[in-house]
């Protein structure tokens, strides 16, 4: 979905549009999956890595501006831990317990009219 918004900054507020929003490239170089006796699964994510394309706009009292923008986020890291009980009528459900996730590098280029 579109972001948009508007952050009060200074002298006024900053509008902002963020739409277009695709990924464009998604690389897990090292994913593996293991079994917890007695909790489920346990998903281990190292060194992914993320690239975002899409429009923005920004509007402010004294200027206006629009492009494309690039994101690519590096260095991400993922654990989760998903349970995997039965339910009433036998068939395993999943569900998440826990997740933690950290990212190293995120680099941001603005093609812009300014």
């Amino acid at each position: 979905p579109d972001l948009s918004g508007y952050e009060k900054y200074g002298l006024g507020n900053v509008k902002y549009n963020i739409s277009r929003i695709h990924v464009t490239a998604v690389e897990f170089p090292s994913a593996s999956i293991s079994l917890i006796p007695g909790t489920g699964i346990k998903l281990v994510i190292g060194n992914a890595s993320l690239t975002i394309d899409m429009n923005w706009n920004i509007r402010t009292w004294m200027f206006k501006d629009s492009g494309r923008s690039t994101v690519y986020i590096s260095k991400v890291f993922v654990t989760a831990i998903f349970s995997t009980p039965l339910d009433k009528t036998g068939h395993t459900s999943i569900s998440l317990i826990s997740c933690r996730t950290t990212s190293g590098d995120i680099d941001i280029k603005l093609n812009g009219k300014s």
